[in-house]
């Protein structure tokens, strides 16, 4: 996946970056067709698996930005275990191009290489264009074809205290998760909030829960059980892909009974996960927001794939 944004939050804070991709594999490999990452001067974002091919991956790429101003792209295929010394039997195929800035899309796709554009992948921006059909990211007849990066899933999370804030920490980084985080002031967020995610100070929460997306995925743990409860009530109301609340079995037991009695069916109820997570890692911040997360990810029934860069 291409992600438009950080590539143009990246290009305005270092200028010229160089992004490179893993566009082909064969064998084992660290990473999956299509993981990328940024590199500038003194620093880089995203992976492609770490280790040796990375750093040699960085260390060509910063070469580049220092040598040349523009030029075609470096398609270099690797061998891990020959060229590397590694123990990874397979080989990847690595695309390094240099960005000043963000490319144009077609239909939702990025699509670059040597000369002009091979009808195979005309026949792909057109299949997107018309039918909507996203490619997956690879290597079509000498040009490499990726996906514009898309948030799949909305995840909302009501409180930013210390679990809130693990919470997000986890998962802004995700690839295809699109984070709204709300609370009661804008003092009650950090100073310093992950990159992508949405900030919704509000003096009722209760109101925004109105006016949530029908398909987000929603994690409660305010300060307050009383507003816990009413986003319960108002989020019940207005649909929900899932809802997940913190809390004591004694807690959900006490919430079923109020949103019984505030005219929700159990059946409906019962969708609330009460509690969340893994009580097994234990009650710190941090260990709460990995089983919360990997709650969701389970969930989801899908692999997470890297979006980086």
């Amino acid at each position: 996946m291409f992600d438009l944004s950080e590539m143009a939050t990246a290009i305005g804070a270092h200028g010229r970056v160089a992004r490179v991709v893993i566009a082909g594999v064969e064998g084992s490999s660290p990473r999956e067709v299509g993981a990328s990452m940024l590199v500038w001067a003194d620093g880089q974002s995203g992976t492609i698996g770490g280790g040796a091919l990375e750093y040699e991956a960085a260390a060509k790429a910063r070469a580049m930005l220092a040598g040349s101003s523009g030029g075609a792209a470096l398609v270099e295929r690797v061998a891990l275990g020959p060229s590397l010394g590694q123990c990874c039997g397979g080989a990847v195929t690595l695309w390094t191009e240099m960005f000043e800035a963000v490319p144009d899309a077609v239909a939702g796709v990025v699509a670059r290489g040597p000369g002009d554009m091979p009808l195979a992948v005309k026949r792909v921006l057109a299949a997107a264009r018309g039918q909507g059909i996203r490619p997956v990211p690879g290597l079509v007849a000498g040009w490499l074809v990726e996906p514009v990066a898309e948030a799949e899933r909305q995840v909302w999370v009501w409180g930013a205290g210390h679990v809130g804030r693990a919470l997000v920490a986890v998962l802004a980084p995700l690839p295809g998760i699109a984070v709204t985080w709300v609370d009661v002031a804008a003092e009650r967020f950090p100073e310093e909030v992950p990159e992508g995610v949405t900030v919704v100070p509000a003096r009722d929460p209760a109101l925004v829960a109105d006016h949530a997306p029908v398909g987000a995925e929603h994690l409660v743990l305010t300060f307050s059980h009383a507003l816990d409860l009413e986003l319960c009530h108002r989020l019940l109301k207005r649909g929900f892909r899932s809802c997940g609340l913190i809390g004591s079995a004694t807690k959900w037991g006490r919430f079923r009974s109020r949103l019984a009695a505030l005219g929700h069916e159990v059946g409906a109820v019962a969708r609330i996960r009460c509690p969340i997570g893994d009580p097994a890692l234990g009650k710190h911040p941090q260990a709460i927001a990995v089983g919360v997360v990997a709650e969701l990810l389970r969930a989801s029934g899908v692999a997470v794939k890297e979006k980086r860069a």
